[in-house]
């Protein structure tokens, strides 16, 4: 922003400027009225990227203030295009109730920044994708030691400490890592915002870096997390080296700043080991397409092709298992088991699906609930989740025999929360407004008082209709009618043909004449109308009232979290089972030993893109120990990219737990995939083809191992046929002296 001098401005840009310095990183919505307003550069860059027409208001240092505004009932769809395209932005609103009887001369209003949204610490539905994660990562580290090469050498074994949070649901993760292992936790956790350090190379997640912020020590960290969560030491929540507190406690306190001070409700922080998941660097991940495609969007995905979750949260923890495939065999084995045995039973799966699909998105509601910020249809999503859970736990044990490990703990977890059924069940009403000051969230009989209440202000339509007819009666006028007025509260109103015979009457007080009717008031109506004010006012307290003791009942309920992820696994269990019940997806074998064996296996995105009726031709892979390396060789468009795709597709359906299109499929545990398919320029980077080819190349040399699978389509075609087949001969003997080292 350019830096403009707060000197003369008036009582309300004074206060712009003020809230401006606070945040100067982010746009200023600044509430008037009905409209936000966004001043001087904020409007600028607001009114292009919103393409809002930029006008002005008022002057300042005898130059016209740049302005533009969107209506308060439109922000959200304004600020989805504002963050998408990489703004944050800092919400003021007025923090100061108006008092009668304030004095004009005492200014405008006190208003202060509530919140600060930024593309990591989202909450509301019309700013998240429903069914993918939106996760704020922040990194630390000790500096690499010497400088050039020698730093670049330190640093892939520097010491990296990873925490990320999803604010709208609350998860809450941390991971101790070396430098090496940065690109591929990028490239599995996406994330929306990164809080890193200045020295710290985010490549092709650069520009979701935020603002950058000063690292508190080690025993500071450590300390506020404890405070945080109110525990004495936070090793109560397991082990977690002085990077991982310090990136955590960095994730805490930019979440709480941007909520104005307060914080969401989140998971204790849990430690990841990143040795139990498949290693997929970021530039594998866009060469298969797996949770995004090239052009940004989900079709045409290995994510679209075998989603058939019927949740958010479900097709959340389903991105979640392909994004981070297991290489543990037996953790693999469960969640087979799981959905196998709902294949089994196609009655049962079927009945599981149909009440999953009325399962509302509990952690996202809860994560709106703990802020403050939640509606009604949020306790209704407490409700109806509690009914949805009890529903599939019934349809799961009916079954006379033993459930599946994982059925088994997902049915154990969805006993809680029986009394905050019942007492949301008497609390709320049948048919719920869209937000709580419409009134009518809670149900009559519930609470006495609130009854009461309203029972005053709803017999005043009995009240006044009585008073119309005894007017009538009285003055003679069958077009005498009492209605409300905004700023008159109740009076009669009159023809103007007819209000000559009331402006004589004593008891008769003439509020307001228009073209058409004359508007009286009497004392009786003066009193019926504050009374009925009053009671309306004192039923919307009590509700307000009544709903924050019950969002407090939601909150303390422990069982909701784990609840709302046994039915996100549920929901991902069946949808692997509906894809296995089609009888063209296998259930793969996963081992410990190097098997790896694919038989009649299919590319699952391109077989899911043809045209009804037209039929994927199976290819078969054999990589068995004796024979590592396959090298494809054919004319063009005979299918050689789609089939090593499809290898590596298949590597990771089968270690996240899923099943695979293939006749039969075993394959021993992979550690590392890499795969470059389809390797373009960089020349935004100063990177030829052949330069983008040689430096991953280069980058799976140095990483991979023995249990490694490569997939490298043309490699060397940068450069002379002859030089690439030679370059291919010495990355093959590289390769064999690795897997023999």
């Amino acid at each position: 922003m350019t830096r403009i001098s707060s000197k003369g401005a008036t009582p309300a840009m004074a206060q712009w400027f003020t809230l401006k310095a606070e945040n100067p990183e982010a746009l200023l919505f600044f509430r008037m009225g009905d409209f936000y307003e966004l001043f001087f550069d904020d409007a600028t860059a607001a009114a292009a990227a919103l393409d809002i027409a930029l006008t002005a208001r008022g002057t300042h240092a005898g130059e016209p203030i740049p302005m533009c505004g969107v209506p308060v009932a439109a922000a959200p769809a304004y600020l989805a295009r504002l963050i998408r395209r990489g703004f944050r932005v800092a919400v003021a609103e007025q923090t100061e109730t108006p008092r009668k009887g304030r004095p004009a001369n005492k200014g405008p209003l006190a208003r202060g920044v509530v919140r600060v949204i930024t593309p990591g610490t989202l909450t509301e539905d019309e700013l998240l994708e429903p069914g993918r994660s939106n996760l704020l990562l922040a990194l630390a580290l000790t500096a690499p030691q010497g400088k050039g090469k020698k730093a670049e050498a330190s640093f892939a074994d520097t010491v990296i400490g990873a925490a990320w949070i999803d604010v709208s649901t609350g998860l809450f993760e941390t991971e101790s890592l070396t430098g090496k292992g940065l690109p591929a936790l990028l490239g599995r956790l996406d994330p929306a915002e990164v809080l890193a350090p200045a020295v710290l190379n985010l490549a092709d997640y650069e520009a979701r870096r935020a603002p950058e912020t000063v690292a508190s020590g080690a025993d500071t960290a450590r300390q506020r997390l404890a405070s945080a969560f109110d525990v004495a030491s936070i090793e109560a929540f397991g082990t977690f080296t002085d990077e991982e507190s310090v990136a955590a406690a960095m994730a805490v306190e930019y979440v709480q700043r941007s909520q104005a001070g307060k914080l969401p409700r989140l998971a204790h922080p849990v430690p990841q080991n990143e040795s139990g998941i498949l290693g997929i660097d970021p530039a594998t991940r866009a060469s298969l397409d797996i949770l995004r495609a090239r052009d940004g969007g989900d079709e045409h995905t290995l994510f679209s092709a075998v989603n058939r979750t019927v949740s958010a949260a479900g097709a959340r923890m389903l991105a979640e298992w392909l994004a981070a495939p297991l290489t543990h065999a037996g953790q693999i084995a469960a969640r087979q088991e799981g959905w196998w045995w709902l294949k089994e039973d196609s009655v049962r799966r079927e009945a599981l699906r149909g009440i999953l699909k009325k399962a509302p998105d509990i952690a996202r509601a809860l994560g709106r609930l703990s802020l403050g910020r939640g509606q009604p249809r949020d306790l209704a999503a407490m409700r109806d989740g509690l009914m949805v859970a009890r529903e599939a736990a019934r349809i799961l044990t009916a079954s006379a025999g033993s459930l599946p490990p994982v059925l088994h703990q997902a049915v154990t977890r969805l006993g809680g929360g029986q009394a905050l059924e019942a007492e949301l069940m008497r609390a709320l009403a049948e048919n719920l407004p869209a937000r709580l000051d419409d009134g009518g969230v809670i149900a009559q009989g519930y609470d006495a008082k609130l009854d009461e209440c309203r029972g005053l202000r709803d017999d005043s339509r009995r009240l006044i209709a009585g008073l119309q007819a005894k007017y009538a009666a009285h003055y003679g006028l069958n077009s005498l009618k009492i209605r409300h007025h905004a700023q008159l509260g109740y009076v009669m109103e009159v023809p103007v043909a007819a209000s000559a015979k009331l402006k004589d009457k004593p008891e008769l007080i003439l509020r307001q004449g228009t073209a058409s009717n004359a508007r009286f008031a009497t004392e009786e109506l003066s009193t019926l109308d504050a009374r009925i004010t009053e009671a309306a006012e004192k039923a919307s307290q009590r509700e307000k009232e009544l709903f924050s003791a019950l969002v407090e009942q939601v909150l303390a309920e422990r069982s909701m979290p784990v609840l709302a992820q046994a039915l996100a696994v549920l929901d991902v269990l069946q949808s692997c089972a509906d894809l296995a019940g089609s009888g063209t997806w296998c259930r793969p074998e996963v081992t410990e030993d190097f098997a790896f064996a694919l038989e009649g296996c299919r590319h699952p995105v391109v077989e899911a893109a043809l045209p009804a009726g037209t039929r994927f031709t199976p290819n078969t892979c054999d990589l068995a120990p004796q024979q590592r390396v396959m090298l494809l060789t054919g004319p063009n468009m005979a299918g050689k990219s789609t089939y090593l795709r499809q290898t590596a597709l298949a590597v990771i359906l089968a270690q996240g737990g899923f099943p695979v299109p293939a006749d039969r499929v075993r394959i021993g545990v992979v550690d590392q995939l890499f795969s470059r398919v389809g390797a373009s320029d960089d020349l935004a980077r100063g990177r030829s083809t052949f330069m983008v080819e040689m430096t991953e190349t280069a980058a799976i040399l140095n990483q991979a191992g023995p249990r490694s699978l490569v997939v490298v389509d043309e490699i060397g075609r940068g450069t002379a046929t002859l030089d690439a087949l030679d370059l291919l001969y010495e990355l093959r003997k590289a390769a064999a002296q690795e897997e023999h080292a």
